[in-house]
């Protein structure tokens, strides 16, 4: 007698719906999930990873001693030293580092607060040599007018036309280049 299988039913069932598109936020808030999930896997391997090993305590007294002023000297025991083998490269130079340090003004060669203007900064520098400040002040000049025109009438008035001195201080820093070019 042959034998019969039962019939098998087979039940349709419907195909499952295609995922619905995430948005922005729900796609930012599963990898958001994801990486919490690897990051404490990580942190609990490290600490396995890790245990074994024996750390002595850090006392941040012996490491942290306090800042270090690597700034030079400004009040003059330190000079400045030349970075320009010629005097009025070098002058210049030193102008612009006092502008930098002891800060810039405009309207006066000398401020109540000490600050200077282009040519304070090297008259002081020059600490009277009126030839040399006046050759610094001559390729200062120069300097100016190469870069925004002949109608620069002079240095007081370029210095007293801006009302930041990062121009001003920028074009003594040129004008110790071009010095220097110069060979002056």
């Amino acid at each position: 007698m042959p034998q019969t299988h039962p019939a098998v039913e087979t039940a349709t069932t419907a195909a499952p719906a295609p995922p619905a598109e995430l948005t922005l936020e729900e796609r930012l808030t599963l990898i958001t999930t994801e990486m919490t999930a690897r990051l404490d896997a990580a942190a609990v391997a490290y600490e396995v990873n890790t245990a074994h090993i024996d750390i002595d305590p850090v006392d941040l007294a012996d490491v942290v001693t306090g800042p270090i002023d690597t700034r030079p000297d400004v009040t003059g025991t330190d000079p400045l030293p030349d970075l320009y083998p010629t005097p009025v490269a070098a002058l210049l130079q030193r102008a612009h580092h006092r502008l930098l340090t002891g800060g810039w003004c405009s309207g006066a060669l000398v401020d109540e607060d000490g600050a200077r203007c282009m040519l304070g900064a090297i008259r002081a520098e020059a600490r009277g040599d009126s030839g040399l400040e006046a050759g610094a002040a001559a390729v200062l000049l120069d300097a100016i007018r190469r870069e925004f025109g002949d109608d620069v009438d002079s240095v007081p008035s370029f210095n007293d036309a801006h009302g930041t001195g990062r121009s001003p201080i920028r074009m003594v820093g040129q004008a110790a280049r071009l010095a220097d070019a110069r060979g002056l």
